[in-house]
């Protein structure tokens, strides 16, 4: 199972008005996408998408990433961003090496593509073609939590 780890800077970029992930009638109103990666991230110095070394386009995957779909709810003092099921499949040669699964907010642009967290498989990954990997948000249902604010 990958390990969840948040980026120091989003919280400061959430206090700044930075992201919208929640929009208006629960549609979350910047895009979320998650993109592949071998590199260590640093939550600490680690900003924007640009501050990542993301895998090339080929083998299935295209560089930027894919969009998960996110939806804000609020409940009470509690505010849930949810996610829709991401899969990776490998066509033409493969994908990888990659170990994190890195999520961003494609649509700022200032700064462009802040970070907001990134998955640790704690070691790294190849799909070989026609293999696939869904990205989970909630084992084994079609959408779940990406992340929560109390």
């Amino acid at each position: 199972m990958a390990t969840y780890v948040k980026y120091n800077q989003f919280v400061e970029d959430m206090a700044q008005k930075v992201h919208d992930l929640f929009g208006t009638a629960g549609s979350g109103a910047d895009t979320i996408k998650v993109i592949l990666s071998n590199a260590a991230p640093n939550v600490s110095t680690h900003v924007v998408r640009g501050d990542v070394t993301e895998l090339s386009t080929g083998g299935g995957y295209t560089s930027g990433g894919t969009s998960v779909g996110n939806v804000g709810a609020r409940s009470g003092g509690t505010v849930t961003v949810t996610a829709t099921n991401v899969t990776f499949t490998a066509a033409s040669g493969s994908i990888g090496p990659f170990r994190y699964v890195i999520a961003y907010n494609d649509t700022p642009t200032s700064p462009a593509d802040p970070l907001i967290a990134y998955w640790d498989y704690g070691s790294a990954l190849t799909l070989a073609d026609g293999e696939s990997l869904t990205i989970k948000f909630n084992n084994g249902a079609s959408s779940g939590t990406l992340f929560t604010l109390a």
